[in-house]
């Protein structure tokens, strides 16, 4: 039995359903800036998945061909995000194409996550940094499917963050 499979699939069904309940069924009234600046913020924290590379947090055998292009990919996707909130605030024109590159560029680093987490059994070697995966990567996932949707919605309205 795969506990971490496990706990990931059930997060993750957990934040659809909140998504779903709570949030779906309002998105069209808010403001695009009410839904993305809290999501782009809670993604700033990805910061934490240098802990990766934390002996004590993680294992000491902690593969790097895993270890490190995670950290590297949180790393850069918690910058973007942050870089991408701020430009939202700002209501500047490179609010939506910094946006949607954060969004590709975490995709992208969660997809790689899990190709080597599996190629290199990092699951073995989590530690204490296990409660990533198993609750912030369901969470996470659904903010990047909120953001694709707020951005597609945005530019089926015509809706821009400009003054």
């Amino acid at each position: 039995m795969n506990t971490l499979l496990i706990n990931i699939f059930f997060s993750l069904l957990i934040f659809v359903a909140a998504y779903r309940w709570i949030l779906r069924p309002v998105l069209p009234q808010l403001k695009p800036s009410v839904v993305l600046i809290p999501i782009l913020l809670l993604h700033s924290m990805r910061h934490l998945g240098l802990m990766f590379l934390t002996t004590g947090v993680t294992s000491s055998a902690m593969p790097k061909q895993f270890a490190v292009p995670a950290a590297a990919g949180d790393f850069l996707s918690a910058v973007l995000a942050f870089m991408a909130a701020c430009l939202i605030q700002r209501k500047s024109a490179w609010a939506i194409p910094m946006t949607w590159l954060f969004s590709i560029v975490g995709i992208a680093d969660f997809a790689m996550a899990v190709v080597l987490s599996r190629l290199y059994s990092a699951a073995d070697f989590m530690g204490g940094a296990y409660w990533i995966p198993s609750f912030w990567v369901p969470m996470l996932i659904v903010g990047h499917i909120i953001v694709i949707t707020v951005l597609r919605q945005m530019k089926r309205d015509g809706v821009n963050f400009s003054a």
